[in-house]
């Protein structure tokens, strides 16, 4: 007798982790500048590297086209997102219209927990710098900022905050130096500092130098450099 095979349900769950870590590998590439902005995604090349058939990754390119990581060109494909230097600074400008009122508001509701929370993934974010590990930073840093807007109790603030988070990633690892970083750790302790006094207004000042710090620390005069081959990037993958 044969074993049931699996259901529908539990093929699209497999499928759908399969397209995030897709997803996720591409996105890591672009912000360590592994894949400048305006290369070329082949189909092809894709279903290469990760062993995949073209549905998957279509459906994977479709997902990074939503966060605005890549962008669909009729006719021509997939490239990498090319964001222009006046689109980078409408980003920075938005999130300097929320994010100094998300830090007043978690200041004011932040409990002992929530700060014991933050604590924990600064020390996370300190390691990363440590060790020069620029993904890490990347994502975590972009976390804490995430972990702001929760506390802050704002589910509408919280979704435009996770979008801008990412595309300030995807600009940093663009016109970022190799170095850079969305954040520097000093300024999410001092962020932290004025939680544990409940501070709403140093938290929002703060909050408010801190977003210019790292608009300061991106070149957008930089020229995004040429495409790349996705399996020199990637590796290859046989299915």
């Amino acid at each position: 007798m044969s074993l049931p095979g699996p259901n529908k349900e539990q093929l699209s769950t497999a499928e759908e982790v399969a397209e995030e870590q897709i997803v996720d590998r591409i996105f890591e590439a672009v912000i360590e500048q592994r894949l400048p902005a305006g290369t070329k995604l082949s189909e092809s090349a894709l279903c290469e590297v990760f062993g995949v058939g073209r549905m998957r990754i279509r459906r994977s390119l479709l997902l990074l086209a939503s966060r605005e990581v890549v962008e669909l060109q009729s006719n021509r494909g997939a490239f990498v997102a090319r964001p222009t230097a006046e689109q980078a600074r409408e980003v920075f400008e938005a999130r300097q219209a929320i994010e100094p009122n998300v830090a007043r508001m978690a200041a004011r509701r932040a409990t002992a927990e929530d700060i014991a929370t933050l604590a924990r993934h600064l020390e996370l974010e300190s390691q990363a710098h440590e060790s020069g590990n620029r993904r890490d930073a990347i994502r975590l840093s972009g976390q804490f900022h995430t972990m702001l807007a929760q506390i802050a109790g704002n589910g509408v603030m919280l979704r435009m905050i996770k979008e801008l988070i990412t595309r300030t990633s995807l600009i940093i690892g663009i016109y970022g130096a190799p170095g850079v970083t969305n954040c520097r750790d000093d300024d999410h302790a001092e962020l932290i500092d004025a939680m544990r006094q409940h501070d709403p207004v140093r938290a929002s000042e703060i909050m408010a130098e801190h977003l210019r710090h790292i608009e300061e620390r991106v070149d957008l005069t930089a020229k995004p450099g040429a495409g790349v081959d996705l399996v020199s990037v990637f590796g290859r993958r046989d299915r």
